[in-house]
Parts: structure tokens; C-alpha cells; sequence
């Protein structure tokens, strides 16, 4: 997903901040309070926060976001950083060891999916245009998308893939992939791209026949549904009266969970009565932004 652009404090970071103006006024950024930025990745958005003068949490379940969690805090910006590896969904435990009772929490920003820096990084197994190992999980723990990919059933990768991936063409790749893995073990994304592509009836395309079943993999892989619907109720119960909760979803499948977390819960009133999305002038500037969704709620006196 998203974060920030250069700082000439700071080491550049790989990627640039979605809608980063609208997520400011959405979370109403008020200085000397706390936030939690449960998607760290390089710390675009906390780096906005901070320079408000707000205090940071920092949470991110890629350990490799450490290191640009201790270049923020060289640069010497208003705001107090503090940084816990972690899933967002586990924001209360995280918060509590990390905050503990500094005056409650005033908001909370949830950047979903895969950050850039993961795209653009071959070796860690998310990307279908980068060739690399078949991994996916963003902890570098658990269950990867090459075991599934080798040691799922036909039934259970093409649910996957249609669930998930909303890959019309579901059982038509898990077929493929099956047939393919019979010839020796799928262990790389180039070579599942190729299975996948392989699978495709001809004729154009609007988008490489890959993306979907990467995108099913990759939210089975680190549950990042489940996550979503936790780290939701658990924001709603961190966030002190006023506070609010920030989404960005990249797909239909995140946005639809959020939209259904804001009507729903008694805790929460939406902002937002349909999502911002961003500009054509954005979107020039960074593709990436295309399909962002923004949703933001308020927390109530509940």
C-alpha cells in the first residue's frame, strides 16, 4: 500500500503517500495527541502526523519496517514515535504495552494490503512482475503461498482464488496449477504467473491474467480479512469519544467490510457517506492511488 515521499531529512522512502491531504483532515490531527498508524510500511503517513506534532504509534507486522521507523525518529520531528512489530488486529495489546494511558487514543489509520516496497521487492514472494521466491507473508512467519499453491486441493485453491481473487476463471487456474505442480513443485512467482497466464482463454486483456490469483493468495496467506474485521472493532474501542478511524482499501473485498464496520457498529458513526477517492491530478503522479478507497468514522459516546 502506500506511503511517503522524500524527506531531506530523511532516507528516501520507495513510495509515496495516497491521498495523504484527506486522510490528515479525516483523522482532525491535533498535536500533543495519539494516533496509531496500524500499517507502517515507510512511514509516510506517520511522518505527516508527526511533523503536526501528534504522537505516533507505529505498528507494522513487517519487520523490515523497523528500519524506517528509527530513521523518523533521527529526523528530529515534533511528534514522539513509538514502533511495535505487529498485526493491526492486535492494536489493543499493542497499544496498551506501548502507550499505555497516555490520554486515550484520538485516531486510528488503517492503509490497507501490500505496501509498495513489498511490490517492488522480488525476493519477498508478492509480486507477479518481479521474479522471486513464492512467499507472500508479510510476517515472514506461518503458512506461504508456495504451500498452498503446491499442497491445496483443486476444490480448495479455486474457492481461494474465486473468494478472494473474484477470478471468474477460478477453477480453470486451480486446474492449471494442479496440472503444472504435477511436473515438479511451483516454487516461484514467475513461474506461477506463467501457470496462471497459461490458464487464460485467449483474446485482450485489461489487466495481466496474474493479478487476481496473487490477490487471493496473498489475503489467504495472512488472513488479511480477518484481520481487518478485528483491527476494526478493536479501533472502535481504543478510540476516545471524537475520535476517528481511517481506512484505505484497495479492493472491493476490504472497502465492502469497512462500509458494512461503519454502519454497524454502535460505537462508530461513518463520515463518510460514500469514499473519497483520489484525484485524476493524484493518480498521474502515483497509479497506485487509483483504486484507493478512503472511509472514515467517528467515534461516538457509546
Amino acid at each position: 500500500m502506500s506511503r511517503a515521499d522524500a524527506s531531506p531529512t530523511l532516507t528516501p522512502a520507495p513510495h509515496v503517500s495516497v491521498m495523504a491531504a484527506e486522510t490528515l483532515e479525516a483523522l482532525a490531527v491535533r498535536q500533543g495527541a495519539w494516533y496509531v498508524d496500524g500499517t507502517f510500511g515507510a512511514g509516510g503517513h506517520t511522518r505527516l502526523l508527526l511533523e503536526r506534532g501528534a504522537n505516533v504509534l507505529a505498528i507494522d507486522q513487517d519487520p523490515a519496517a523497523a528500519s524506517y521507523a528509527a530513521a523518523l525518529r533521527r529526523a528530529g520531528l515534533p511528534g514522539q514515535l513509538r514502533f511495535a512489530v505487529g498485526n493491526f488486529r492486535d492494536v489493543e495489546s499493542l497499544t496498551a504495552v506501548e502507550v499505555g494511558s497516555a490520554g486515550g487514543i484520538a485516531g486510528v489509520l488503517f492503509d490497507l494490503g501490500v505496501s509498495s516496497m513489498q511490490l517492488d521487492e522480488g525476493e519477498r514472494g508478492f509480486a507477479f512482475r518481479h521474479d522471486g521466491p513464492l512467499d507472500m507473508r508479510m510476517s515472514a512467519t506461518g503458512e506461504s503461498a508456495e504451500d498452498v499453491v503446491n499442497d491445496y486441493s483443486l476444490e480448495d485453491l479455486a474457492a481461494i482464488i474465486f473468494r478472494f481473487g473474484e477470478e471468474r476463471h477460478s477453477r480453470r487456474v486451480a486446474r492449471r496449477i494442479v496440472e503444472a505442480r504435477a511436473g515438479g513443485r511451483i516454487q516461484t512467482t514467475g513461474r506461477l504467473a506463467e501457470v496462471v497466464s497459461s490458464a487464460y482463454p485467449p483474446g485482450p486483456r485489461r489487466e495481466h491474467p496474474a493479478r487476481r490469483t496473487f490477490q487471493a493468495l496473498r489475503i489467504h496467506v495472512n488472513d488479511e480479512l480477518g484481520a481487518l474485521q478485528e483491527g476494526l472493532e478493536a479501533a472502535a474501542r481504543l478510540l476516545v469519544p471524537g475520535g476517528r478511524l481511517v481506512v484505505l482499501a484497495y479492493h472491493s473485498l476490504e472497502d465492502r467490510i469497512v462500509k458494512q464496520f461503519l454502519k454497524d457498529s454502535p460505537r462508530m458513526s461513518a463520515l463518510t457517506k460514500r469514499p473519497l477517492e483520489a484525484t485524476p491530478e493524484e493518480i498521474e503522479v502515483n497509479p497506485r492511488a487509483r483504486s484507493a478507497k478512503l472511509r472514515a468514522g467517528e467515534r461516538v459516546n457509546q
